[in-house]
């Protein structure tokens, strides 16, 4: 299961409390005020690790409860600290605070009150307004305190003077932070594959990785997206993106297109992928200006990244002519014909992506 988008509910350690005591001993029968201090409740960190690829463990566990602090002990024992809570999440992590969530309204004549999201859903099920971006989790090994653990409360001893030689009273433990969170995965490559379905992205990304997708002569086989690695003969490797097919309006969320599009927002090179067979009864051309106005519609400067365009499928008998009117109708524009089902064109590809990729010299 693929998860890239979830929300969850985060709650750091409680302080323990002050320990109120006083010394009783044989020679000391009235020894003083000797409670101990409450320990420090846990923080809830995140950590950025790349080995890992999607949310799937925050969808199994939704709340993140770090552990309390121990209340203070007689004989000014302080408590332990409470045990910090580290979870792991993908590169490419963003976590967005989410704002409280308002009080349902009553519903009218004949009409049923809708359930609000919970923790551990996907936001489709109950979508909640996103605040203020806490951190982007970007590089392996970076670290963010998402909670922070409340301070152990005082002890009386704390509190003894010389007007005051036995406090009956310590201080309670603060509360740890608390809230809900969305934590959104951006998948980081460095060239996405962009196009409508069935257009043959899955078959190309098989084609130059090991990465095995399903494969299958029907439109969005590919639900969720995938990546691939390719090797170079000077152990030279790069990152590519596999995005599920677009449709038209994928910019208005129409077929999930948010879902998809943001996996591409951190791509250096950009390669849309035209089935210049016309399989499904589309022209190329237009496949091409509307993938562009997609793209520009969802964030304009998508329509500025480096990009290449590759013509898939001209093994097929329509596809030399429908080259030939692309590029009377939109000259200008370089085309890398191939057919990746049967690995034509390949090593060309290989050799412009990641020509187009050290050009950029953009970091992820």
């Amino acid at each position: 299961m693929f998860v890239d988008e979830i929300q969850v509910y985060a709650r750091a350690g409680h302080g323990g409390k002050g320990c109120v005591a006083f010394q009783r001993e044989k020679y000391r029968p009235k020894g003083g005020p000797s409670g101990g201090n409450g320990g420090r409740g846990g923080d809830v960190i995140l950590e950025a690790d790349h080995d890992l690829n999607n949310l799937v463990a925050q969808y199994y566990q939704p709340r993140l409860l770090a552990q309390d602090g121990q209340a203070g002990l007689g004989k000014g024992m302080d408590g332990h600290a409470g045990r910090d809570l580290t979870v792991k999440v993908p590169c490419g992590t963003l976590v967005w605070r989410l704002e409280p969530e308002a009080a349902p309204a009553e519903p009218g004549p004949g009409e049923t009150s809708a359930e609000p999201g919970r923790a551990g859903e996907t936001p489709a099920a109950g979508r909640r307004p996103k605040g203020e971006l806490a951190v982007d989790l970007m590089e392996h090994g970076q670290r963010f305190v998402l909670c922070r653990g409340g301070r152990g409360g005082l002890g009386n001893r704390n509190f003894a003077t010389a007007a005051r030689q036995t406090p009956r009273f310590a201080q309670p433990g603060e509360p740890g932070q608390e809230g809900e969170f969305l934590l959104e995965l951006r998948i980081i490559a460095e060239a996405g594959l962009v196009g409508y379905p069935n257009a043959g992205k899955s078959t190309l990304l098989t084609a130059i990785s090991r990465a095995r997708p399903k494969v299958a002569p029907y439109p969005f086989t590919t639900l969720h997206p995938q990546i691939g690695i390719v090797e170079y003969p000077d152990f030279h490797r790069l990152t590519v993106c596999d995005v599920p097919g677009l449709i038209e309006g994928a910019h208005r969320n129409a077929g999930l297109g948010h879902e998809f599009l943001r996996h591409i927002q951190r791509c250096k090179v950009l390669v849309l992928l035209l089935d210049m067979a016309g399989t499904d009864g589309r022209a190329p051309w237009e496949d091409y200006k509307n993938l562009l106005t997609e793209l520009e519609l969802y964030d304009p400067a998508l329509a500025q990244r480096p990009r290449l365009v590759a013509a898939n499928k001209m093994d097929e008998p329509p596809a030399a002519e429908n080259l030939k009117k692309f590029k009377r109708r939109i000259p200008k524009t370089r085309l890398l014909p191939m057919a990746a089902a049967f690995d034509e064109g390949i090593d060309a590809f290989k050799k412009a992506i990641r020509q187009a990729v050290q050009e950029t010299g953009l970091p992820l």
